[in-house]
């Protein structure tokens, strides 16, 4: 009877260890990023977020991770941050508009978890509550200006011949687009020249052979330069592009590296707004029920100078046209329901499909 004791208490001794093994190997993940629609390297708004994630996390030797939702929809959003959470996420991080119903209900639902909210704020899917909490950070960039500057660019360096195409008529993209064509409108006004625009939305942010067959054929008709504010749909632009020897404005992040047809990006400040909301996290400052809109005059929003492949706009017209944005002497709409509702005489605007 002893060695049956025995024998039964060393099996019990190699269970809990074996468990205890278990457990201790179970990974865990301090910081996360779920993702919107696209990709973790999508070469825009996702990647531009997780390489501010990333950034933080390997300078300060913490450990991250990122989820990716099964599809859009706030159900599934809300999942992906739970999975987050049982994975030890104690900040998570969610770029786009289309988080902000999935963290209305995931600030009451994990109040111990912090939640940096880019593009939007905490509301129901009707939107008709907003509500935020101490738990959450809500980042908005202004696009309007970051787009303005990249159409004011574009035809000061010559271009008069432009294209828009966004990835949706989302809030973030309809500002970007807007911007552009007041920034073509003021440079041309400048200049005394006459500016076209095609303008459409792809209903999507994924690379399609469709929409590379209509940059094609857009470039085919003359437009010189499209603005692609359409996230990894602009991959097709691109791609586009480089066959017909023609240009892309890139968007969110400096996408020079995508590709050679790349003359500058029209960016806001994802990664460094990310990288500053997990540090002031762990210096005990985490800016939670705040709404903040990063413009001109924080940084949150510009041209990347140092990679841009202009001819004649320069630094110094740069720097001029900026200095403008951040002293309010240039002011950009952002309230137009429509491109076609802003007053831009210099510029002929020819919106394909519905906007």
């Amino acid at each position: 009877m002893k060695k049956i004791l025995a024998v039964l208490s060393v099996l019990l001794i190699v269970v809990s260890l074996t468990a205890c093994t278990k457990k201790e190997e179970t990974p865990t993940y301090e910081l996360a990023l779920v993702t919107d629609i696209g990709t973790i390297d999508d070469k825009s708004f996702n990647q531009g977020a997780w390489e501010g994630v990333k950034q933080y996390a390997d300078e300060n030797d913490i450990t991250y991770n990122y989820y990716k939702p099964t599809e859009a929809s706030t159900a599934a959003y809300v999942e992906a941050i739970g999975l987050a959470v049982d994975g030890g996420a104690k900040v998570v991080v969610t770029p786009g508009y289309m988080f902000a119903p999935a963290v209305y209900e995931a600030q009451t639902l994990y109040p111990e978890v912090k939640f940096v909210l880019l593009d939007a704020d905490p509301h129901t899917e009707d939107y008709a509550t907003f509500k935020i909490e101490n738990n959450v950070y809500a980042i908005y960039y202004a696009e309007e200006q970051s787009g303005f500057l990249a159409g004011y660019a574009a035809v000061i360096d010559g271009y008069t011949s432009l294209g828009f195409m966004g990835g949706m008529a989302v809030p973030a993209v309809v500002r970007f687009g807007h911007g552009f064509v007041q920034g073509a409108e003021a440079a041309a006004a400048e200049l005394n020249v006459t500016v076209t625009v095609k303008y459409e939305y792809l209903n999507s942010f994924a690379p399609d052979a469709a929409h590379q067959t209509k940059a094609a054929g857009w470039y085919s008709e003359g437009v010189e330069v499209i603005f692609a504010a359409a996230g990894g749909a602009g991959l097709s632009v691109m791609a586009a592009a480089e066959v017909a020897s023609a240009k892309v404005i890139g968007v969110d992040v400096d996408q020079s590296s995508n590709s050679t047809s790349v003359i500058t990006s029209a960016t806001k400040g994802l990664t460094t707004s990310v990288f500053a909301a997990l540090t002031d996290y762990y210096a005990g400052t985490f800016k939670g029920k705040t709404i903040v809109t990063l413009d001109v005059t924080k940084d949150g929003v510009g041209l990347p100078m140092a990679t841009s492949k202009f001819i004649t706009f320069n630094q110094a017209k740069y720097d001029e046209i900026y200095d403008k944005l951040v002293a309010g002497t240039v002011v950009v709409k952002k309230d137009a329901e429509k491109v076609v509702d802003l007053v831009v005489p210099h510029v002929v605007v020819s919106v394909v499909g519905e906007e």
